[in-house]
């Protein structure tokens, strides 16, 4: 009888990074659709990343999926409320205000991780880990606020985390964010659409 772990483990990957990739694909597809039921598998999603994360020394990306963790649960939260007019929570666009602050969140962000995480041994990568850190949680806390843009920086994101897990030897999740980045540009033109066919007087304006 075949051991799968062994063959698992043989062909360089584990049970947490192949559960990690199941529901990371069926939690980022289910969000392209504006599903709820994305954000359960999103907060398993953390828990198996966590595992995967701390095996291989990026530790920046293993307090990201903490984050992860707390802002599904608060997505979850807050797509279920809906608005105060009990509405549901509709697409909307970035104002240049929010941006800036969002773009100094960031930055304060990636300096504190990259600060921390390069002082601690068998840190891979630090300061480039810490700076997709940054950007992912302003594109995670945006995609719980329906924010359009958030799709532009995952697929930035995405794009570098390849690369880099492939370095890693995270052959898997290398492919898994590649899924990403084809979902992550369903997801903008999807959302683009949804925003487009919301009725003028339900469309909320851009977050300043």
């Amino acid at each position: 009888m075949i051991d799968f772990g062994a063959w698992l483990t043989a062909h360089g990957t584990s049970y947490a990074e192949l559960f990690g990739f199941i529901t990371g694909v069926l939690n980022v597809w289910l969000v392209t659709r504006e599903n709820i039921w994305s954000w359960p598998l999103g907060i398993l999603n953390a828990v198996f990343y966590v595992v995967v994360f701390l095996r291989t020394g990026l530790y920046s990306d293993t307090g990201l999926q903490v984050v992860y963790f707390v802002l599904s649960c608060y997505g979850w939260w807050h797509w279920s409320r809906g608005t105060t007019a009990q509405q549901p929570v509709l697409v909307t666009t970035t104002g240049p205000r929010l941006w800036a602050l969002l773009a100094v969140i960031g930055v304060a962000t990636w300096f504190a991780l990259s600060t921390i995480t390069a002082r601690i041994p068998g840190a891979a990568l630090p300061r480039l880990d810490a700076a997709l850190v940054a950007v992912s949680l302003i594109a995670q806390w945006m995609m719980t606020r329906k924010l359009l843009e958030n799709w532009l920086l995952w697929i930035a994101v995405d794009v570098i985390y390849i690369g880099l897990f492939i370095v890693r030897g995270l052959q898997l999740t290398a492919v898994l964010y590649a899924v990403f980045l084809v979902l992550a540009i369903i997801g903008f033109v999807q959302w683009q659409r949804s925003a487009q066919r919301a009725p003028a007087d339900a469309r909320p304006r851009s977050l300043t």
